[in-house]
């Protein structure tokens, strides 16, 4: 049998000629996005030590590319995280549907936050504040046309601006990888959210359901902050019936978004007419409201914030605190015991926490940067009262609380790795120590520093995931009480007024000082991110970027519609279609996935019909499958998903693993090989190392390779059992 391994890399790609160890590759099928390489006929030996002929799949060109592409992909990461968390959710008989329905609510939370961040820069700070103060508009001739303006006509014209944002997230959402050709043109059955559904990676119809309710809840959240400030001042019926109309609004939305309705499993195209509805009624309620703002009115004096905004923000992160609660509490209830999950099946909760830090990074420091440029650098404390005539900008209150808590954030980070790292390292050290000693006899005869070497990393490996276990939950918790002194912001004030009432001046002075710098802080992260989106398409040395969102697109959007287009929509089908063309012509194929690749090549497995896949042998190497991804999302890569894996294969599967990897490692459960069991026999430990003494003619002893996984004997030698498999 003619064999052909299928190579796809992980993260951080370094392109087709790294993948094949071979020095000039050409596109074989496939795009610029997306393609599979092969070596150029001439130019080296096109097959590996097995006798497979070697062939590449890249498809980071699906989460990079331009620097719009991947600035965009910045902006839009609290809705990514916040799309990933449906599928951490935890398989719950009877709580699926509500676990779904918190986790999209949280969802259009955000969207609501990003149209108030909106608001408070243009309405709140430009259109009501500044232009309310000669100072501020003094000597800036891109503003000053505001101050010969009333405050309705201000609010009405500057409006535009939050209207335009949510176009460029529509617009944005739009967007989607997958091709005419991977259609799925029948309905589908409510199983639709198994990875081994034909359906999974087609959820066009999901994602316009979702839009046209997230616009529906960002508009009608900019109706509600501009009628607080229009109903009240007008006393008249007009504004009450809108602020009716714009509650009814907001409140359909969010139960449409909690009924079947929004489903994958109804049709494969067009939408619901209550979706349509819902989108349609925003965009008028909207252009009524505006209309309505723009109307002549008495004479009117803007003074302090603007009306009701600092209760529509706090009230947004009361309600999240809530709904974070709520479901964290739907899955330790329902939790059931003996089933392996990351954080004890709290990954859902947590991670939607570190989305809503992120978004009010990205809503809070613009904000306070603003604040600065506008009223130069003179913005108020209860410590530091204002020069004589200078515009009292401020964001609102609700967002000093939450950059109180990104100070303690990062105090609390500081802390967990530092004594996190220290707590065990002995006993970690001792049993690397072990391991090093059993796996390499000669180590009493090589130089301590050696020894050390690999047993630090190997003892650094085993620590990497508990860290990141203490790190998320010390976060989430500090993140709901955040959440929680801001939502009660409006009747307790901001942190400085309350340290100043508690214990005056001396304990006033250090909280201002920690909001400052949280603000600082908060202000930086968010240039740095945007920096990193601008610049690491085409630098080499900004990896966390591109880490990031290949890890964090893989899933499609069915909580967040405005998230960055899932790349596997696309990579999946790639792959299910070249091992469809080359095994119907008689050939097998090793499917070779490296890191995240490794997932890849799992979901496409899933998706291969059964006269593929009798064809079909998986090597991974270097995997979080069972590490991560089981225990993360075990709903849709649990232990029984892979399980399923290796049965549709015949357990035609190897994986290979290191102590050294602090990703990637075993698939299932490491302990004595049974015969009984095959899935036993798929986990292959290797050595890393391969030696600790310099090799005869090298110069430097064997690099630890630790995630780092190249061609080598290990890997030849898993290609050729496989090979020989197939054939048998």
């Amino acid at each position: 049998m003619r064999t052909t391994e299928i190579r796809v890399h992980g993260v951080a790609d370094k392109g087709p000629e790294t993948v094949l160890d071979r020095p000039v590759v050409t596109r074989v099928a496939g795009d610029r996005d997306a393609g599979f390489h092969r070596v150029r006929p001439g130019f080296g030996d096109p097959t590996g030590p097995s006798g497979a002929t070697l062939e590449a799949y890249r498809w980071s060109g699906l989460t990079g590319g331009t620097a719009i592409r991947t600035f965009s992909l910045v902006l839009l990461l609290p809705f990514v995280l916040s799309n990933i968390a449906v599928w951490m959710l935890p398989p719950r008989p009877g709580a699926e549907a509500v676990g779904k329905s918190l986790c999209r609510l949280l969802a259009a939370t955000l969207t609501a936050m990003y149209v108030l961040a909106a608001v408070g820069m243009a309405l709140d700070l430009l259109a009501w504040q500044c232009a309310a103060y000669p100072r501020c508009l003094e000597g800036r001739r891109a503003i000053s046309w505001l101050g010969g303006l009333p405050p309705g006509q201000r609010l009405a014209a500057l409006s535009v601006l939050p209207i335009a944002a949510v176009a460029l997230l529509r617009r944005l959402g739009a967007r989607t990888w997958q091709l005419p050709e991977n259609t799925v043109a029948t309905r589908q059955a409510a199983g639709a959210d198994r990875l081994d559904s034909p359906a999974f990676w087609d959820n066009r119809a999901l994602l316009w359901r979702l839009a046209s309710l997230h616009v529906a809840v960002a508009l009608g959240t900019l109706d509600l902050a501009l009628l607080a400030v229009l109903a009240p001042h007008d006393r008249h019926p007009a504004g009450y019936a809108l602020v009716a109309a714009a509650v009814a609004l907001l409140v359909t939305a969010l139960a449409l978004l909690c009924v079947p309705v929004v489903e994958r499993s109804i049709t494969t195209n067009g939408r619901p007419w209550p979706t349509r509805v819902a989108a349609w009624c925003a965009v008028a309620l909207t252009a009524l409201t505006v209309a309505y703002a723009a109307l002549p009115r008495g004479p009117w004096t803007a003074e302090g914030g603007l009306p009701g905004y600092d209760v529509l923000v706090a009230g947004l992160f009361a309600s999240q605190m809530i709904l974070l609660l709520v479901l964290a509490g739907l899955i330790l209830t329902r939790r059931r015991h003996g089933a392996p999950a990351l954080l004890r099946g709290l990954g859902a909760p947590v991670l939607v926490s570190v989305a809503i830090g992120v978004a009010v990074a990205f809503s809070s420091g613009p904000s306070y940067a603003l604040a600065e440029f506008l009223d130069r650098g003179s913005s108020p404390t209860p410590v530091r009262p204002l020069p004589p005539g200078a515009p009292p900008l401020s964001p609102p209150v609700p967002y000093r609380w939450a950059l109180l808590g990104f100070s303690g954030a990062l105090v609390l980070v500081v802390v967990v790795l530092v004594l996190g790292s220290r707590h065990g390292r002995t006993l970690r050290r001792r049993a690397a120590e072990e391991v090093v000693r059993r796996d390499y006899p000669e180590a009493a005869r090589v130089p301590p520093e050696r020894v050390r070497a690999v047993r630090d990393r190997i003892a650094r490996a085993t620590a990497a995931h508990r860290l990141g276990s203490l790190l998320s939950a010390a976060y989430a918790v500090l993140a709901v009480l955040t959440l929680g002194a801001a939502g009660l912001s409006i009747q307790y004030h901001g942190p400085g007024t309350v340290a100043l009432r508690v214990g005056g001046l001396s304990l006033a002075r250090p909280v201002v000082f920690a909001t400052d710098l949280g603000s600082l802080l908060i202000a930086v992260f968010a240039l740095a991110l945007a920096a990193a989106g601008l610049f690491a398409y085409r630098s080499s040395a900004i990896r966390l970027v591109g880490v990031l969102w290949e890890l964090a697109t893989f899933w499609p959007r069915a909580a967040h519609p405005f998230a960055a287009p899932c790349y596997a929509e696309r990579a999946v089908p790639d792959l299910t279609r070249r091992i469809a063309h080359l095994t119907a012509g008689g050939d097998g194929v090793v499917l070779s996935g490296q890191s995240h690749g490794s997932v890849l090549a799992v979901a496409t497995v899933l998706q291969l019909p059964a006269a593929n896949r009798s064809r079909v042998a998986l090597l991974t190497y270097a995997s979080p499958l069972g590490r991560l991804y089981s225990r993360a999302f075990p709903a849709h890569l649990g232990p029984d998903v892979l399980r399923d894996v290796g049965e549709r294969l015949d357990w035609r599967w190897v994986n290979l693993w290191r102590l050294t990897d602090p990703i990637g490692g075993w698939v299932f459960t490491p302990g004595p090989v049974r015969p009984e069991d095959p899935a036993t026999r798929v986990d292959r430990r290797v050595r890393d190392p391969v030696g600790l003494f310099i090799p005869p003619g090298g110069t430097v002893p064997p690099p630890i390779g630790g995630h780092r996984f190249t061609p080598d004997d290990d890997l030849y030698r898993a290609v050729g059992d496989l090979v020989e498999r197939l054939g048998r």
